[in-house]
């Protein structure tokens, strides 16, 4: 989409009328991108793998009133959204750190020093549950934090 992405477009659809329906039909499975689209206002977020069987029960469901998300798609986005959120500094910390940047780098791109790079990636490995860097950069890519 060209201007907006399928949340933009949810939210500017809600802007004109907030009755309006939403069901995502999608690939993109993280947390991230699950609770962007139910804070816009979607009541339904099936992925395109789903049978069709499922997604007619969707679209029937949510025109009825109900909210449907797959379950495991709600273990998905429950286990992002439990965790503490990250700070925009640590985001860009991790963003840095995916990018290939030593510690010595990202305090110079940031103008703060090594050790205060330490420090935020302490709490990066403690607020997403993980033992170092590589791991790290694989869950927040998997919750769509960062983007490789």
């Amino acid at each position: 989409m060209p201007v907006l992405d399928g949340v933009g477009a949810i939210e500017a659809i809600r802007r004109v009328d907030s009755s309006a329906l939403f069901i995502v039909l999608t690939t993109y499975d993280s947390d991230h991108d699950i609770y962007r689209a139910i804070m816009a206002g979607a009541r339904g977020y099936m992925l395109k793998d789903a049978q069709r069987e499922e997604l007619l029960d969707c679209i029937r469901a949510v025109h009825a009133g109900e909210t449907r998300i797959p379950a495991l798609l709600v273990a998905k986005l429950a286990a992002g959204v439990s965790g503490e959120a990250l700070t925009s500094r640590e985001l860009e910390v991790l963003t840095l750190l995916a990018q290939g940047h030593s510690n010595k780098d990202i305090g110079a791109r940031l103008s703060i020093g090594e050790t205060t790079v330490k420090s935020h990636l302490r709490s990066i490995f403690a607020k997403l549950q993980v033992l170092s860097r590589t791991e790290a950069i694989t869950v927040a890519s998997r919750r769509g934090l960062i983007h490789l």
